[in-house]
């Protein structure tokens, strides 16, 4: 069947869902950091963090079998698999997260974490970054909506150096700048009688375009809600498993959180996702809700989570991520010098963003030709995508197993590019 035969049967059958790319592309397998496409064209995906140890991962996919093979119930009886995996997760996090409730999405971590911090501290107030991305459920859509229109949430701007509120102020004085915001949100829910619950930030602002966040800004945040009475809530769906160079997110931004969500790479594709928090958060979200999830906390969705990390491990992705990452921001630095609708490179670990702008000295976000050099680079075998506030962030999140030869061939086609817009 031909692309567009498919795309006319898919608008049929689903409708109008969102698709990459100006001329649509049919994937029909993977493998590591590969992508086919049904005429056998390989190319290297840039952009999922999903399959964060590597598509059809050999290792993943024979742990899942067998116990598909075995067995898969939900998680109302004892399964050795489910607490070991509970275990070790936990592990992997700061001392005060001690407990996991699973989830199939990271949507559903995020509605859970958010009735957590409320019934934990008796609030309904959410403050959220004015540029974040959460969900889509009924409740935690509403933290997307520009402006927010439920009174139970309030958006600040969120912290940056690059197009900051105020321009020219020392590092310190910005976060005293963005600190105001959070704390002037505060003030209002309890100007307008809405008891505080907490402060919902990705650990490294991804959806925001990984802006480089003013120094200190993340903890002196968090002090800030704690003296309110709230809690933090890190969102780490895409920045965890390794993707920042570091475990988890909020290492790399230096704060201790208070609930923290996981997503789509805890199973590497499997629908699988969690949420860690203290003994005595998770105790209290059990007595109000009774939460079960027919399909989380299955003794497959164990099997994944597993031999996920048991590749973390043996593979050394974490150290792997940390220095391929710094290797590709530091060869993307060294081009921006000769191309000046690059505005910004930053990020951390395996997760680059390359801010692409029509005028150098405005920042004036090109959104548009951030996605032409998304659609040139799928020409050249290269999958990856717009992002960001303005859609002008050029977004490189590929999986964990992202190697050096990887890493030079997409510099080698990323400079044609850029060539090709000189010309």
């Amino acid at each position: 069947m031909s692309n567009s035969a498919l795309l006319d049967r898919r608008h049929r059958l689903i409708g109008q869902a969102t698709l990459f790319y100006q001329s649509a592309l049919e994937i029909v397998r993977g493998e590591g950091v590969y992508l086919f496409d049904e005429s056998g064209r390989r190319y290297i995906d840039m952009y999922n963090n999903v399959p964060c140890v590597g598509h059809a991962n050999p290792h993943v996919v024979s742990a899942v079998a067998k116990q598909m093979a075995t067995l898969n119930v939900h998680s109302r009886y004892l399964h050795n698999g489910i607490i070991d995996f509970a275990e070790r997760l936990v592990a992997y996090h700061h001392d005060k997260l001690e407990q996991v409730v699973f989830a199939c999405s990271g949507t559903e971590a995020s509605e859970i974490a958010l009735m957590m911090a409320r019934y934990a501290t008796g609030g309904k107030g959410i403050i959220c970054s004015d540029a974040t991305y959460h969900g889509n459920s009924t409740e935690v859509a509403k933290m997307n909506l520009r402006p927010i229109a439920d009174p139970h949430f309030r958006s600040i701007s969120y912290p940056q150096t690059y197009r900051p509120l105020i321009v020219d102020q020392s590092d310190e004085e910005l976060t005293q700048t963005y600190l105001t915001k959070v704390q002037s949100a505060i003030d209002d829910f309890k100007a307008n009688n809405i008891p505080f619950a907490g402060l919902f930030l990705c650990s490294i602002l991804a959806n925001e375009g990984l802006p480089d966040i003013p120094a200190g800004f993340m903890q002196q945040a968090t002090d800030l809600v704690h003296k309110a009475g709230g809690l933090i809530i890190a969102d780490e769906v895409q920045a965890g498993y390794c993707r920042s160079g570091n475990w988890w997110g909020y290492e790399t931004s230096k704060f201790t959180p208070d609930i923290v969500t996981m997503g789509k790479p805890v199973g590497n594709g499997m629908p699988v996702s969690a949420v860690v928090a203290s003994t005595e958060l998770v105790t209290k979200f059990r007595k109000e809700t009774r939460y079960f999830n027919t399909f989380a906390s299955s003794p497959v969705q164990a099997a994944a989570g597993m031999a996920v990390l048991d590749v973390i491990e043996e593979d050394d992705l974490l150290d792997s991520s940390a220095k391929i990452g710094a290797y590709l921001r530091r060869e993307l630095t060294q081009m921006q010098s000769e191309c000046e609708s690059i505005g910004d490179v930053r990020g951390c670990g395996l997760f680059i963003g390359v801010e692409w702008v029509s005028n150098f000295e405005e920042k004036t976000a090109d959104r548009a030709g951030a996605i032409n050099v998304a659609n040139r680079l799928k020409e050249k075998g290269f999958l990856l995508s717009n992002a960001g506030e303005f859609g002008n962030v050029i977004k490189i999140r590929p999986p964990l197993v992202f190697k050096q030869e990887h890493a030079d061939n997409f510099l080698t086609a990323f400079a044609e590019v850029l060539a090709e817009n000189k010309a």
